[in-house]
């Protein structure tokens, strides 16, 4: 199977969209109420998948919440097993998503030189 395949690409949000399922059902402390999975990139053997997880919150509750994932890894893995139809369950490695966080302080920088802009504009019609 090729990396850009349609199977793969199908397997990937199969994968994707069961392990949300499983994560918000864990009962692991660790791990934060507000996670969420924002992509599954398994590799065309089945071997791993890169799990790229996102954390509403501090560091720390990032921190904590990949540390419980990675101590639940097998019951996920089994739970996908169950779910999921593939010829080997891969490994799940999971990895901080912070596309959230960075999307969100740019749009508040944008929203910033918008409103400069519109303090200008405003401005500069009062002097005329």
């Amino acid at each position: 199977m090729r990396k850009g395949s349609i199977k793969n690409t199908r397997i990937n949000a199969e994968v994707q969209r069961e392990l949300s399922v499983l994560i918000r059902d864990l009962k692991d402390p660790r791990v934060s109420p507000m996670t969420s999975v924002t992509d599954a990139d398994v590799t065309p053997d089945l071997q791993f998948c890169r799990v790229y997880i996102s954390v509403l919150g501090s560091e720390e509750a990032m921190a904590k919440t990949l540390e419980g994932l990675k101590a639940a890894s097998g019951f996920l893995r089994r739970g996908l097993a169950q779910t999921v139809n593939l010829r080997h369950t891969p490994e799940l490695q999971f990895i901080p998503d912070r596309s959230i966080e960075y999307g969100a302080k740019m749009d508040a920088l944008i929203r910033k030189v918008e409103e400069e802009d519109a303090a200008k504009h405003v401005s500069d019609e009062s002097e005329v």
